[in-house]
């Protein structure tokens, strides 16, 4: 088996290397990785300027492509190139992202947006992730992305992406793995204002997260706030199916 590994923290990050180590004793890793930092980018890609890629030295790696584009870019780019080399890729794994992509944030994320691009391509494709941005636990969350692998490999199609999500604490900590839809993810004071060196103003996102009470268990974000790792099966096909036929009645032509 033959899996492409990316990311949105870049390719010297510790999650990347944890999830390459962890899957690479069962399969043969190739890393297609962007060469800086590129959280929140969402399913962006670079158009109007060149892609550089760079071959790097990479542990339990066969290959790895530091590239100079977006999580999305790389796998796009990656699949490109390695096919090009006879490298047929059988599954993309994204992450391990320092940071929680639970509920509405899975829109803007570039680790989630790495592994719609796989399913884009026609390729099962699985987005892992800590719940912290200074991540310390990888253990249960490399051990949960070579379960999930071997369970689903061969069953899981490729319209369909798994967002994992693990608390940031000691295997033997987390209570168990919920299988769970998403929620919302809203942030209290989402800016944080600042004066820069000539005393302009200037905003950076910030904000901390809202505590929910009173909600479904089986919702990604309540899952993560009462210690769970979570599965969630996400669909690219953004339409709302239940207003197609309502809006058809609406009239709206006439």
């Amino acid at each position: 088996m033959k899996i492409l590994v990316a990311n949105d923290d870049g390719i010297r990050a510790e999650g990347i290397y944890q999830l390459v180590r962890a899957l690479s004793s069962v399969a043969d890793i190739y890393v297609c990785a962007p060469d800086v930092q590129r959280s929140a980018s969402g399913h962006s890609i670079s158009i109007g300027m060149p892609l550089k890629i760079e071959e790097v030295q990479f542990e339990n790696a066969k290959m790895a492509l530091e590239i100079t584009g977006t999580p999305a870019d790389c796998v796009k780019l990656g699949l490109k190139v390695l096919g090009n080399k006879g490298i047929k890729i059988d599954m993309v794994f994204s992450g391990i992202n320092h940071g929680g992509n639970l509920g509405t944030d899975t829109l803007y994320s570039g680790t989630v947006s790495a592994a719609i691009e796989g399913a884009f391509n026609g390729i099962p494709s699985i987005a892992v992730s800590v719940n912290d941005h200074a991540p310390t636990s990888f253990e249960y969350a490399c051990d949960l992305a070579v379960k999930t692998l071997k369970k689903v490999y061969g069953k899981l199609d490729c319209d369909t992406v798994l967002n994992i999500n693990v608390p940031n604490l000691p295997a033997e900590q987390v209570k168990g793995l919920k299988y769970t839809r998403l929620g919302k993810r809203e942030y209290e004071n989402w800016f944080r204002e600042e004066k820069n060196e000539e005393g302009n103003k200037e905003y950076w996102y910030s904000g901390v997260p809202v505590i929910y009470e009173n909600l479904a268990e089986d919702i990604d974000v309540i899952s993560m706030q009462d210690g769970y790792a979570s599965i969630t099966p996400l669909h690219y096909d953004l339409t709302s199916h239940k207003l197609l036929d309502e809006l058809k009645k609406w009239g709206i032509e006439e």
